[in-house]
């Protein structure tokens, strides 16, 4: 009998060893490495929704992300939010969003990011939700980004965060336009 409680004694030490959350997943796309994939639960009836991610470019000439595919949007584009004279604006980059030789550009809450237009269902946490990003030289890349919780402020870390961050006082956003 002992020898039965220890084993599931083992296994259940094991079972929280291996029920860690797992990483986003890192993928390369010529000299662009792209990692922490992510997007935020939306509710159900929301028609957009946002996805963020790490680009890195270890090449020696720039490339630049033109937007992407999902199934489950009928469009993505590359927006940029930024405060404008104390109001928030956000736009499109009809051009795109360059990454330049040697460096990371960071797509997240309140910068660069993802915009999933007219979406079919809703984002559900802890879904991975298929997409095709479109660069100018890279191509096309398909990744998965990792849905994490409506007021997630970042990925999943592996130290069980859920991706919490301290949260700051908002500005004011009532003036915003878009």
């Amino acid at each position: 009998m002992k020898q039965i409680i220890r084993g599931l004694v083992g296994l259940g030490l094991l079972a929280v060893l291996f029920a860690t959350p797992a990483r986003a997943e890192e993928v390369k796309a010529g000299d662009l490495v792209i990692s922490q994939a992510w997007s935020r639960a939306t509710p159900g009836g929301a028609k957009v929704g946002g996805g963020y991610l790490t680009i890195e470019n270890k090449g020696s000439a720039p490339d630049r992300l033109l937007g992407g595919s999902a199934d489950v949007a009928d469009k993505i584009q590359v927006h940029e939010m930024a405060m404008n004279n104390g109001v928030m604006t956000m736009r499109p980059l009809d051009k795109g969003l360059v990454i330049e030789p040697g460096k990371t550009v960071k797509l997240a809450p309140g910068g660069y990011h993802l915009m999933l237009f007219d979406l079919r269902n809703p984002l559900k946490q802890g879904d991975k939700l298929p997409v095709t990003l479109e660069f100018e030289k890279a191509g096309k890349v398909t990744l998965s980004l990792d849905v994490q919780g409506v007021g997630a402020q970042g990925p999943a870390a592996a130290d069980g965060s859920g991706g919490k961050m301290e949260m700051k006082k908002m500005p004011d956003h009532s003036g915003m336009k878009m």
